[in-house]
């Protein structure tokens, strides 16, 4: 109970982080919410193919739930962040910016999602105790990862579609002084 309980409390702590990390680089909290939408789908549905699998929630289910969090978390920036480029760069609306988006960025989140398959798949086939072991932890991180890519060429791309407002305004204060230290 004590080891799940903490591994719960790092869940949180990891949600945290990356929301401070997508706020801090992308500057608007309407950005940061496809990610924070995005993650929870993720992590929802990797939770119901544990179920589907038949695993049970343990240190190696959970701890492979942690690590997911960073990874799926990726893609949902991809899109967003590509999104709010277009936007400035090319003065587009959401909507033509997340197609334009996704036109740029599809092939780029499939490969992610086949590349992370390829590291962790193989693992569920190892043989003997450890091979058991293991096979909860690398399936449910391979899951994760294919929801996470399904989440990023639809949810993700129709939340920036509505959620994000064009026009950049002028940053002041601390992300002022955070965009010329960082091009520095």
């Amino acid at each position: 109970k004590d080891s799940i309980d903490s591994v719960v409390h790092t869940f949180f702590e990891a949600v945290i982080l990356v929301v401070i990390v997508v706020y801090l680089f992308l500057q608007s909290f309407r950005a940061t919410l496809v990610p924070i939408i995005a993650v929870p789908v993720s992590i929802i549905g990797a939770f119901i193919a544990m179920t589907a699998f038949g695993f049970s929630i343990n240190m190696l289910t959970m701890f492979a739930m942690i690590l997911a969090i960073g990874i799926v978390v990726d893609d949902a920036i991809v899109v967003v962040e590509n999104v709010e480029r277009n936007m400035s760069e090319f003065k587009l609306s959401p909507k033509d910016a997340a197609k334009r988006a996704m036109d740029e960025v599809s092939g780029p989140v499939v490969a992610i999602v086949l590349v992370l398959c390829a590291v962790f798949i193989p693992v569920a086939f190892l043989s003997g105790i450890t091979g058991q072991l293991y096979k909860q932890f690398a399936l449910t991180i391979a899951v994760s990862v294919v929801l996470s890519g399904v989440v990023a060429l639809t949810l993700s791309p129709a939340l920036s579609a509505i959620l994000l407002k064009p026009g950049h305004h002028e940053k002041k204060g601390f992300f002022k002084w955070f965009n010329q230290t960082f091009d520095r």
